[in-house]
């Protein structure tokens, strides 16, 4: 090999390697960045013990280092599988939910929390902390639903009793699922915004649809309900029982 061949040699190698430093500076800087990002957010939710709510503070940290979810504050199995139900509902919202260090805590961390109704409030918990959520304020709002993974929210149970409890603690406004959103709505001085979607609730919390609240006509409701009265002839079985409740009514032993 020739000395120019040499050298034409060498001035390649050595611009060939300072391009690969220049990579690697700038992928450091960008790993340095991610790492440093810690975004907390909290929104409220809601669960029952028995006839009772407790408010549960949603709390969600985000954060570079190795990639994992964690869920704290005393939850059941359904709320340690929601991180697979609310990540794919996430992706299927066309959002990317990038690889980092998630931390959601149920607050107060003493008190057992049970059911999947909690799967929305952590969803939103989520997206406000990597910014896709901006600039609503979660003060006086519980969010409650069970989410599917095609990012659809689901009914579930002990509404009524949410809902009044919620009043007793000041909230304003639930968002909950539309299958719900009647029966809350029976709770006076609360804004019932019945969700289908998760896409619904993130264009709703960022001002890009406008939902009407829910509202019923409570005597036309009850007034309904006195019309379609049931009788014992629609009870199968349970002749004590009937029997017992019959007495009752007509105040003889």
């Amino acid at each position: 090999m020739t000395k120019e061949k040499k050298c034409c040699l060498i001035i390649i190698i050595y611009f060939k390697v300072q391009a690969i430093r220049q990579k690697i500076k700038i992928f450091k800087n960008f790993i340095r960045k991610e790492s440093d990002v810690k975004l907390v957010s909290v929104v409220k939710s809601m669960t029952l013990q028995g006839l009772e709510g407790v408010l549960v503070n949603v709390e969600v940290d985000v954060s570079g280092g190795m990639p994992a979810w964690n869920v704290v504050g005393l939850p059941d199995t359904a709320i340690k599988e929601s991180k697979e139900r609310i990540r794919t509902a996430i992706k299927n919202c066309n959002v990317e939910l990038l690889s980092r260090k998630y931390i959601v805590n149920l607050s107060p961390a003493d008190i057992r929390k049970e059911g999947a109704g909690l799967d929305l409030a952590i969803a939103v918990a989520t997206l406000i902390s990597i910014e896709k959520i901006k600039d609503f304020n979660t003060k006086d709002v519980i969010f409650l639903g069970e989410l599917s993974l095609d990012a659809k929210i689901k009914k579930i149970n002990g509404i009524l009793p949410i809902a009044l409890e919620a009043k007793k603690y000041g909230i304003k406004r639930i968002v909950l699922p539309a299958e719900n959103a009647k029966e809350a709505s029976v709770v006076d001085g609360i804004e019932v915004i019945g969700v289908n979607t998760l896409e619904e609730v993130i264009k709703y919390l960022n001002g890009d649809i406008h939902i009407e609240p829910t509202r019923v006509d409570i005597n036309g409701l009850f007034a309904k309900n006195s019309e379609d009265s049931f009788d014992f002839s629609e009870v199968k079985g349970q002749e004590s029982i009937k029997r017992a409740l019959e007495i009752a009514a007509a105040g003889r032993a």
